[in-house]
């Protein structure tokens, strides 16, 4: 097994593509602490985890408050002993044009996209420093890394806000052992994407985007954050995984 003894909070993790990634962990040999707002949706991620011999808990946990995450954080070490890895999964989506867009949706997204992965690092890194090292994946997009039309300024700048401080993270607590990478999905089939699939024009115009020619899956994403997770990549520390079905190379 791939984790097998480490201990992992996934925010985000009651659907799409943290759900997938918890699963997966919990698969693997990790226990997990799925981190979410949506706690029904949570609790059946954790029953379902259980269910298949896994070990997991759910954790409310809202990415903006610092008080939240120091509960989930805790969670972990009390009912595991410890914490190996953070994925800081959770995020908010739109699509409006710089002129269209409030001051308050700006915030709204720069709180849940960029404090929340600093919140989440930040409160972490403690817990991380006592497990003896670890391993903190920031889920961006593949436009944090390059800009496109039909998606709002403020996700677009969260977004590579999030890899900045990625690299950050990975140059500050290198020596202790603390890595930390980002993931950049392309448009993957998740509740996130639903609006924008289920309209055929804004379907077509994203797959024409995708040199693959198709939506990914969140368990596409989720084995690669899988190696970013596992002792198979401690070499790895402050990159940039892609995953986005050939968007980026264009």
């Amino acid at each position: 097994m791939r984790l097998a003894g480490k201990v992992a909070l996934i925010s985000g993790g009651a659907r799409g593509m943290g759900a997938a990634e918890a699963r997966l962990f919990a698969r693997e040999g990790a226990q997990v602490v799925i981190g979410d707002v949506l706690e029904a949706e949570g609790r059946s991620v954790e029953a379902e985890i259980k269910a298949k011999g896994g070990e997991a808990v759910f954790a409310q946990l809202d990415v903006t408050s610092e008080s939240d995450w120091q509960r989930a954080v805790e969670i972990a070490q009390s009912r595991f002993g410890r914490l190996n890895v953070l994925v800081n999964n959770a995020g908010i989506g739109g699509g409006t044009r710089i002129e269209e867009t409030t001051l308050e949706d700006w915030d709204r997204m720069m709180a849940v996209n960029a404090t929340g992965v600093f919140l989440g690092t930040k409160t972490a890194i403690a817990a991380m420093r006592r497990a003896g090292g670890g391993s903190i994946i920031n889920i961006s997009s593949q436009l944090g890394l390059v800009g496109t039309d039909n998606s709002s300024p403020q996700y677009q700048a969260s977004k590579g806000a999030v890899r900045l401080l990625t690299k950050a993270t990975a140059i500050q607590y290198a020596r202790e052992g603390i890595r930390a990478n980002s993931v950049h999905p392309g448009p993957i089939v998740t509740p996130m994407t639903e609006r924008r699939r289920a309209d055929p024009a804004q379907r077509q115009l994203m797959i024409s985007r995708i040199p693959l020619g198709r939506y990914g899956e969140p368990d596409e994403v989720a084995y690669g954050v899988l190696y970013l997770a596992s002792d198979e990549s401690a070499y790895v520390t402050g990159s940039e995984l892609v995953i986005d079905g050939g968007w980026t190379a264009q």
